[in-house]
């Protein structure tokens, strides 16, 4: 029996410009297989806590599943708090390319916004 949880509110948004992309590293991965976006918040980065994004194809205990745009997303028991009325966004300029994450529940971030103060 798994222990995962399913979740009926968003801890967190994707976007749909967000979602569209993660479906094209999708498309471009050579296994699929019951692949997930993960996020997570772990200790480091220069603010303190860094963001994680990747795709995971293991369900861990306590994780929050949820289902937005086609995009199954697993976020660990840990980092859920954390992560609780997060955006995550693609953003497209001149001088970058990335996911970006607007989060109520950080203090502070650094300049590159990959890590953040709670």
């Amino acid at each position: 029996m798994s222990a995962d949880t399913h979740v009926d509110t968003n801890i967190v948004t994707l976007t749909e410009t967000a979602a569209e992309k993660v479906h094209s590293f999708l498309e471009d991965a050579d296994e699929q297989g019951d692949v997930a976006l993960r996020v997570a918040v772990q200790a480091g980065g220069c603010a303190g806590f860094r963001y994680a994004l990747f795709f995971d194809d293991r369900a861990l205990d306590g994780d929050l599943i949820e289902e937005q745009h086609g995009i199954t997303i697993r976020i660990d028991g840990m980092s859920s708090p954390y992560m609780q009325g997060a955006v995550i966004d693609w953003k497209e300029s001149l001088e970058a390319s990335g996911f970006s994450i607007e989060n109520p529940n950080a203090s502070g971030s650094c300049a590159c916004g990959d890590s953040a103060t709670f």
